[in-house]
């Protein structure tokens, strides 16, 4: 069984895919401490200012001189990064992706040509007054009708915004719920608003664009007289119309699919993300479309994102993306190396090029087509990046109303959180799998200990050709359903 790992021929350091003993032979160096599962240790000395390699990289710097087997974490080495940078325009050759056989899938045809893994109603909240309200309409209805047939289920998407907000804040929030009531997992949605928020009905519907009026009814809770019984009948008249939805069959090139981690150890690198890198590339490769968001933990590995920009208009989006999200953290007076989370840093992550160059491991070998920003909709096949933050409830809302059908979530610490599409959790280690079989979806640890990635990119597509069928993944089956969106302005 593999003990260790050296990721490129250039690394200075190792990786312990199993917890080391101090004394322990590992890559050509004996071990001078006790090295845990997804740590790293020197293969030779490194002079204090040197830089350190890990996935070929530059990870940081040593901040003491380090022999050859000791540890090397937080303690003896630190961050390179500071504010925004200038960039330069260095397209790479690109390898051929390969060739890739397109399965099938059974999905939804919505009236615009969309296509839906699921066929859901949902009750969405304009404004967070009417949260409670949201829930009784929900459980009242499911009361009524106890086992519902020719749908997936009811579920509201609660969220504490829609009033006492200005600007940018103001407009992210509308434009994410309205994204939400437009999403093909939706056979029918029911907006709810109170009356006085700043979030309007009026406004809202203005400014929503096309939607299908068949499938989408309205409430403002002020001007009935029982809020609850009024959104009960709504969601009946939905209903009736959702529940003689049929799948169809389709390419999986037909699916969108977000590119997530969270929670991750020293194997997310090694492991998970390369693992969901192959499968962006498979699905590029067939004509389908990935998404891959957390700007901040692209900081360190953007340079790679750009040398593979289809062109110089898609660079220069890039460049705004992440010296955009570096100027927002100096706004707020806030260091853009605040970053990883200890969780991340007791799984063996260091620095942020660290938790970085193993983040962006997601986004495969594939040229990215496009970038999106607030208010955008996925529209070019193939990789694209995604304006967001790191923050899992968050980037996952904004993966969803961007238009993906389905998250992958790679985590090394483990997770129960899913979002308002089904989120495939995937382990970065077979412990956690094991030991937290109602988090996760798909093991991907076997990988450290010899399984092959096509094995495993077989399994993966497999799974997820099921999850598009109907299959729950464990945070549907948990009814782990969860909206957050960004916010970067005052409350009023």
């Amino acid at each position: 069984m593999k003990k260790t790992i050296v990721i490129s021929p250039k690394d200075l350091v190792g990786v312990a895919l199993v917890s080391l003993k101090k004394g322990e032979e590992a890559e050509g160096v004996t071990l001078s401490e006790d090295i845990e599962k997804g740590h790293k240790f020197a293969l030779r000395d490194i002079k204090k200012d040197e830089h350190i390699i890990k996935y070929g990289e530059v990870i940081g710097r040593a901040t003491a001189d380090i022999k050859a087997g000791e540890h090397i974490h937080s303690h003896n080495m630190s961050t390179n990064l500071s504010g925004t940078l200038e960039y330069s325009y260095n397209k790479k050759d690109i390898p051929a992706l390969g060739s890739y056989k397109n399965r099938k899938v059974s999905v939804y045809q919505r009236k615009n040509g969309e296509v839906g893994i699921r066929n859901e109603l949902w009750v969405i909240p304009t404004v967070g007054c009417v949260n409670a309200q949201a829930k009784v309409i929900v459980s009242e209805f499911n009361k009524k009708h106890g086992e519902l047939e020719g749908i997936d289920g009811v579920f509201t998407y609660t969220h504490p915004y829609g009033c006492s907000q200005i600007g940018e804040d103001h407009i992210r929030t509308r434009t994410i719920l309205q994204r939400m009531v437009k999403h093909p997992n939706c056979g029918g949605v029911l907006v709810l608003g109170l009356g006085c928020e700043n979030n309007r009905m009026d406004v809202f519907k203005e400014t929503l664009g096309e939607y299908d009026e068949d499938r989408t009814e309205f409430l403002v809770a002020q001007d009935v007289e029982d809020e609850i019984d009024e959104g009960v009948k709504l969601l009946e008249r939905l209903y009736q119309k959702a529940k003689d939805d049929k799948r169809v069959e389709k390419d999986i090139s037909c699916l969108k699919v977000g590119l997530k981690c969270g929670g991750s150890d020293g194997l997310s690198g090694i492991t998970a993300n390369p693992l969901v890198g192959r499968f962006s590339d498979y699905m590029a490769a067939i004509g389908g479309t990935t998404v891959l968001t957390e700007v901040p933990e692209m900081f360190g590995a953007e340079q790679l994102l750009m040398d593979r920009a289809k062109d110089e208009e898609t660079f220069n989006k890039i460049v705004k993306l992440v010296n955009g999200f570096k100027e927002y953290y100096q706004k707020h007076d806030q260091p853009v190396y605040e970053n990883p989370s200890p969780g991340n840093k007791a799984g063996g992550i260091t620095t942020l090029e660290d938790k970085s160059l193993g983040c962006t491991q997601k986004s495969g070998s594939g040229e990215v087509c496009d970038v999106l920003f607030d208010g955008d909709a996925l529209s070019a096949h193939g990789l694209n990046l995604l304006n967001g933050p790191g923050n899992d409830m968050v980037a996952v809302t904004n993966l969803a109303s961007a238009g993906c059908h389905i998250v992958l979530f790679t985590t090394g610490r483990g997770t129960p959180f899913g979002g308002f599409v089904p989120t495939i959790k995937i382990s970065t280690n077979s412990d956690l799998a094991k030991r937290k079989s109602n988090w996760i979806d798909f093991d991907a640890g076997g990988i450290a200990l010899g399984d092959s990635f096509e094995d495993k990119l077989e399994q993966l597509v497999d799974l997820i050709v099921e999850t598009a069928n109907g299959k729950q993944t464990v945070n549907e089956r948990y009814n782990s359903r969860d909206i957050a969106i960004f916010k970067s302005g005052v409350t009023l």
